[in-house]
């Protein structure tokens, strides 16, 4: 089914693990929720590209400028954007997107590399008896083997080994990973399985010899999140999205609806970062998919809203790919904060991370010496 008109003056909300819907000056549930939005006729679904190759950027860009009203506005080019956008434009909206700077250059393309369930949210779910935790690993398992399904030149299995240094905890991580498997169901990937302290110490020369007992090694997803993110939006482009990178947006438009005499959002004006010329895009409905900036956007709607995103920064640092075979990753399930750390290669690289600390909302974040050093210690 699609669309053929979208409801007026509304802004939908979504960013990374954040999905909420807004009227012009409340926000409703998160992303879970089923929220509808307007009665509307069906209408055929769009089942070729209507572009074989996506159009210039100076194209797009015409478009947003000759196009007298959208169905939806996209603002933010990352993966939920880009989803958004591509999900719209295929059930026959007339469909907008713009990103600020380069699609997937915020959290879309700094994450873990990783698709998993959650190993430490099925441990949280079993001993607290979280219902929703382990509802969440289901899930998380399920779009796993979807990914792999849909884009197996972008993901892949990827074995994860696990060090154990005491005897005891042996039995304890074989259970915990064992029934990992088993609530993937006929979505595991392979089975685990458990390492001797030499087989281990074959891939991972650099672990403490004297303390090691043996490893036990899973399966999870490995995935190359910033190709997924500009995939997608490029697949928008070629079904007919206007879509356009450095397109800042510098306020909401409004109007009074004349039947109920109240305030909605019309569209957002937009700024061509390169040119510095700005212009007014209007649309039925504005999607806001900025991640950490939701409030920023949010704020052009209503300057009093409360704030609903709590940004934090998840730092991870690049070493040389001899720190870890190229086919294994390593999991370090307790460290001194209770964190967990990965250890994973990566494009002949190996990347160890993250952290997740609170942090302040900037264009360019970096990483602290903190954090860096955090990283470092519990690597060594």
């Amino acid at each position: 089914m699609a669309f053929q008109k979208a409801v007026k003056g509304t802004i939908l909300v979504g960013g990374g693990a954040l999905a909420t819907v807004l009227g012009l000056s409340q926000f409703a549930h998160y992303k879970r929720k089923q929220v509808n939005l307007a009665f509307v006729e069906a209408a055929d679904y769009i089942s070729e590209p209507v572009n074989r190759e996506p159009p210039s950027r100076e194209a797009q860009i015409l478009t947003l400028k000759n196009t007298s009203e959208f169905d939806v506005l996209v603002i933010g080019g990352g993966a939920t954007g880009s989803g958004c956008a591509l999900d719209a434009v295929t059930r026959g909206l007339k469909t907008a997107l713009v990103e600020r700077d380069d699609f997937s250059s915020g959290t879309s393309s700094r994450s873990t590399k990783l698709i998993h369930g959650g190993v430490r949210y099925l441990q949280k779910a079993i001993m607290k008896l979280d219902i929703e935790q382990y509802r969440m690993v289901k899930e998380a398992l399920h779009e796993r083997a979807n990914l792999l399904e849909i884009a197996p030149h972008l993901s892949a299995p990827l074995p994860i080994m696990l060090p154990i240094y005491k005897w005891w905890q042996l039995p304890y991580y074989w259970v915990g990973i064992k029934l990992y498997d088993l609530v993937a169901g006929s979505n595991c990937l392979k089975s685990s399985y458990v390492l001797s302290k030499s087989r281990a110490l074959e891939h991972f020369p650099m672990l403490q010899k004297d303390k090691l007992v043996g490893a036990i090694v899973y399966y999870d997803g490995q995935h190359n999140d910033a190709r997924m993110n500009l995939a997608i939006a490029l697949t928008a482009a070629r079904y007919g999205a206007a879509t356009a990178n450095y397109m800042e947006v510098m306020s909401l438009l409004k109007e009074t609806d004349p039947e109920t005499r109240k305030e909605r959002v019309s569209g957002a004006r937009c700024k061509d970062v390169l040119t510095g010329e700005e212009f007014d895009v209007r649309a039925k409905c504005v999607i806001n998919a900025t991640g950490p900036f939701t409030d920023t956007v949010r704020k052009m709607d209503d300057k009093d809203a409360a704030a609903i995103c709590q940004p934090s920064a998840g730092v991870h640092i690049v070493m040389p790919g001899y720190y870890s075979p190229e086919s294994m990753g390593l999991l370090d399930p307790a460290t001194s904060d209770g964190r967990v750390i990965f250890f994973l290669p990566w494009q002949k690289m190996t990347i160890a991370g993250t952290t997740d600390t609170p942090t302040d909302v900037t264009h360019h974040p970096i990483p602290s010496e903190e954090d860096i050093n955090f990283i470092l210690n519990e690597v060594q």
